[in-house]
């Protein structure tokens, strides 16, 4: 089937994919971005988070015929640009949240999200927004500090 749908605000269309294929194979395999992690490939993860219409979805778990015609934010669209950060991702450099890079796209998408909905999150609420994302290599404490930083300087900012 051709399959046709917004990307980082770009019309994609990808042909010969059977409808049963996930989201993120597409997005990697087929369309070149390769932001998005594949992991567990269960959902289990969360390596491979993405927006889809607005709301975080591991895109694994999503066959990519139920994506068609619907608008799909990765981690590469959450910049400004190929040479902008965010100020999530910024803050997640700052902190040194990045180790290995595998959690990191998936973890950018939660925190994004709840930076942008609550503004200033309390710990426990970073906690349990990132507790579908799974890291093998820290504590999680930077990247805890991360989103921190993410929140306080969007607050100082006022946006």
């Amino acid at each position: 089937m051709r399959l046709n749908l917004t990307i980082n605000g770009a019309q994609h269309t990808a042909d010969d994919v059977w409808p049963g294929e996930s989201l993120l194979y597409v997005l990697r395999e087929r369309l070149g971005l390769a932001g998005s992690k594949n992991a567990c490939e269960q959902g289990e993860c969360g390596s491979c988070t993405v927006y889809l219409d607005g709301v975080p979805a591991c895109s694994c778990l999503v066959a990519a015929g139920q994506a068609a015609g619907h608008e799909v934010v990765t981690v590469e669209g959450i910049g400004g640009g190929e040479d902008e950060l965010h100020p999530v991702q910024e803050a997640f450099v700052d902190a040194g949240a990045v180790q290995c890079g595998f959690c990191t796209p998936g973890l950018i998408v939660a925190a994004h999200n709840l930076v942008e909905r609550t503004g200033e999150p309390s710990d426990e609420e970073i906690r349990e927004e990132l507790a579908g994302n799974l890291c093998r290599c820290t504590g999680y404490e930077k990247i805890l500090d991360a989103v921190r930083l993410a929140a306080s300087r969007k607050q100082e900012a006022g946006t």
